[in-house]
């Protein structure tokens, strides 16, 4: 079936995401620039407060995704791993396999779904996510499959907290975001999503997304 005959849902979704990726603190899809070390490698889990998907309630819902790429993001030739939260319905799954599929609305999944056409097979399992954005502090826990823990950035010299934001007046991921250190975080699934990185970038955001594109 292609993507144009496939009927769209309306949907909303708001909550937190939490991001670990390879890059260092200033990952460089925020800037318009490349990655780090040349290749993207990145966890990310979201938890819905409130929304929902059609007529099903989407609200206490959490996901994650783990991406993999040989270059910049916006290369393409990505892989994706969708794990879904084994304390959701069948229904609540179903809407989220179809949001992150891209073919639901909204430009964060569009684009990478686009640029991530090795897709695994989605799993359930147990997924527990903490993020208190305030203190830039989150955590991770997918057992047998992923892990991350953010912390504050500290500085080098006083050991005390930096603060770092992100404002993007335009961005379609988010419009602020919390900028941390990723202390640990890795992913074991099918290669290539077999990822392991130290004290890397770590980004909270509330998110805000729906079916008709907008990012408040």
């Amino acid at each position: 079936m292609s993507e144009t005959t496939i009927s769209r849902i309306e949907w909303h979704i708001v909550g937190d995401e939490v991001v670990s990726c390879n890059c260092d603190w200033a990952c460089g899809c925020q800037f318009n620039s490349g990655p780090t070390s040349g290749q993207c490698e990145a966890l990310i889990a979201c938890r819905i407060r409130d929304g929902h998907f059609g007529a099903t309630s989407l609200s206490g819902v959490v996901f994650a995704e783990a991406f993999w790429w040989p270059g910049a993001v916006h290369e393409g030739n990505g892989a994706r791993l969708l794990i879904l939260d084994e304390a959701s319905s069948s229904a609540q799954r179903d809407a989220v396999i179809a949001i992150t599929s891209g073919t639901q609305g909204h430009p964060f999944f569009e684009i990478f779904a686009a640029v991530t056409p090795n897709v695994q097979d989605p799993v359930v399992a147990s997924i527990e996510v903490e993020s208190d954005r305030e203190a830039r502090q989150a955590r991770i826990s997918i057992p047998g499959i992923g892990e991350s823990r953010i912390e504050p950035i500290r500085n080098q010299v006083t050991g005390d907290e930096h603060r770092v934001r992100i404002d993007l007046p335009n961005g379609f991921e988010y419009k602020q975001a919390e900028i941390a250190n990723s202390v640990l975080w890795q992913v074991s699934a099918a290669e290539p999503l077999s990822l392991r990185n130290e004290n890397s970038y770590g980004q909270l955001v509330a998110f805000d997304w729906s079916s008709d594109g907008a990012t408040r």
